[in-house]
């Protein structure tokens, strides 16, 4: 079953979501962030919420501001911001019973999964999809000229999925503040890097730095032949099935554990 909710950001922006609830009890919840310019309706967000409730999980996928059918100005956006929408996206679901929370983002969105995770000691797990690792600032978007442009302006316009959106050196100077690659060493909860080796926005080797980064709490998905957006149906039900196992055996070796110090 789908619900269609709103809640606000720290700003008192609406943000839009909608809420996957499994058939009987839920075993946890999980939060799902999109990536750059897209909004919660991309293809591999709704497949892999889909498994993820057929399994017992209840899912948010929302809108960060400035997209989809979020409030607020895409120009606006920074990374700071989206990680405060994430964790408002979990309040709500802890708001709403949750105990066991795990997180979920594509590519932009891998970034705030793992930023959220590394502020909430609450979070159990975390998949990031298409997730970049290394410390380099977010240009890749940007042609040459739109690159000169932001150094001499402090502005940039540029066209996405058929939108004309404006950004200013704010989000760039903000990106340049987070060490992925620090907060992966960090954290002490399991994490999923699933990876497209064709994936020509966000390489595979990113995924790779991450399991060098933290071996003992990383693994790995690679889909042979998928891209950044993991648009072919067999790649989308690949990850997504993989995805509600590992997620499943996360609550389910949480539970095991916090049976065994109960006794």
């Amino acid at each position: 079953m789908e619900e269609q909710i709103q809640f606000e950001n720290h700003l008192g922006e609406t943000l839009v979501g909608t809420l996957h609830l499994p058939e009987g009890q839920s075993v946890g919840a999980v939060v799902a962030g999109h990536c750059f310019t897209c909004s919660r309706h991309t293809g591999i967000l709704r497949h892999v919420a889909a498994e993820l409730s057929r399994v017992g999980f209840s899912v948010l996928r929302f809108d960060f501001s400035g997209n989809g059918q979020s409030q607020g100005a895409f120009s606006d956006s920074t990374w700071s911001k989206q990680i405060r929408e994430m964790a408002a996206a979990v309040a709500l679901m802890r708001g709403r019973g949750a105990v066991w929370i795990g997180l979920i983002g594509h590519s932009l969105g891998a970034a705030i999964a793992l930023l959220t995770a590394g502020r909430d000691d609450g979070i159990g797990a975390i998949c990031r999809l298409a997730g970049r690792v290394g410390k380099e600032l977010p240009l890749h978007f940007l042609t040459p000229a739109q690159q000169h442009a932001l150094a001499d302006t402090g502005t940039v316009d540029f066209t996405s999925r058929g939108r004309r959106l404006h950004l200013n050196r704010d989000f760039f100077d903000d990106a340049g503040r987070y060490d992925l690659t620090a907060k992966t060493r960090a954290l002490k909860i399991p994490i999923l890097m699933v990876h497209g080796d064709q994936d020509t926005i966000i390489p595979v080797s990113e995924a790779r730095l991450a399991k060098a980064a933290n071996p003992d709490r990383v693994e790995l998905l690679l889909v042979n032949g998928g891209d950044h957006m993991f648009s072919r149906p067999e790649h989308q039900q690949q990850v997504s099935d993989f995805v509600a196992a590992w997620f499943r055996r996360q609550v389910d070796v949480s539970s095991s554990n916090h049976s065994n110090e109960s006794k």
